[in-house]
């Protein structure tokens, strides 16, 4: 019996992933993908998994998830014990380089912690996608697809058996909220640049996952529609337990003048009549938008857990 357990191990090897998408023409691998279906499979069963719950409901947190979120909190603590320097230019403080840096140095060991003991062999490969979630080192900027390193990253941790399908609302409303108030602070800090930004066109210059699950959360809501997340009261009074008024509030906390001015997508939004139409709308949008868009999957990794092979029909 040893035996035949050695020999199914042996079948899978984790391996650094690597970028296999360096053409346009490349693009068509990359939809073709295992790592697309599987990446898209999660964003969608996440969707599903928080469809009409609050951030502020009950729900189970394992030993992984209290894992995480202490991975993150070094993460935060480490901003507050890297302050940002003195520099002529506004933007893109230099001070991100050094905090990088730590990231950079602890990875892997941050990474193994959270793995369960026969599953550390993977520490190497999924800390990759962590590393590539808090921004770029060299630009000092952040953008959607450093958002989706983190999902990949917690996909990957899913493919391991880290985290399961009961985990599904603590990734979302406990991890993944605790990844955006990290990033945020990051942006905030250091002042970030936008990367890869549509300006005023494109729905934010940061994120995108939380309008998708947030949107999610809103589904068949009893009073609050599309329409009122545009009212300053009603993000004020809600935003503890909705994920997309979060972002709203950072969002106006951030910039100034008129809403349909700065957040002209946000804007057009609010006049769609359901959460649900503005869901679908929005998945679509992701998909058109960061999934299918050369400069951000330039960038993106693959290795064994997120793999460039083909899917399985």
């Amino acid at each position: 019996e040893a035996e035949v357990e050695v020999a199914e191990m042996k079948i899978f090897t984790f391996m650094v992933p690597k970028k296999e998408i360096s053409m346009v023409p490349d693009m068509g691998k990359w939809k073709r993908s295992q790592a697309y279906a599987d990446y898209i499979g999660f964003i969608l069963t996440l969707n599903e998994g928080v469809k009409g719950k609050k951030l502020t409901c009950e729900y189970k947190v394992s030993e992984t998830v209290e894992k995480l979120m202490d991975l993150l909190g070094t993460l935060d603590r480490w901003i507050n014990e890297t302050p940002p320097v003195d520099q002529p230019s506004r933007f893109g403080n230099k001070a991100y380089r050094t905090w990088f840096a730590k990231l950079d140095q602890e990875a892997e060991a941050l990474v193994s912690v959270v793995l369960p003991a026969d599953k550390r062999a993977a520490a190497p490969e999924i800390a990759v996608y962590l590393k590539e979630s808090v921004g770029n080192s060299t630009r000092i900027d952040y953008g959607t697809g450093h958002e989706a390193a983190f999902a990949a990253f917690l996909c990957c941790l899913c493919k391991v058996g880290a985290l399961r399908v009961d985990d599904q609302l603590a990734i979302v409303f406990k991890v993944f909220n605790r990844y955006l108030e990290v990033m945020r602070k990051l942006q905030k800090t250091y002042r970030m640049e936008p990367a890869g930004s549509q300006g005023v066109w494109g729905l934010d210059d940061f994120q995108f996952l939380p309008f998708i699950w947030g949107s999610s959360q809103f589904i068949d809501h009893p009073t609050l529609e599309p329409r009122h997340f545009v009212d300053e009261r009603v993000v004020n009074e809600h935003h503890q337990d909705y994920m997309f008024l979060e972002c709203i509030k950072f969002i106006n906390e951030m910039k100034t003048g008129p809403f349909a001015e700065h957040s002209n997508q946000l804007w057009n939004i609010s006049a769609v009549p359901s959460w649900s139409k503005v869901n679908q709308g929005l998945i679509r949008m992701y998909k058109a938008e960061c999934l299918e868009k050369f400069p951000v999957i330039q960038h993106f990794k693959f290795g064994s857990l997120l793999s460039i092979q083909p899917a399985k029909p």
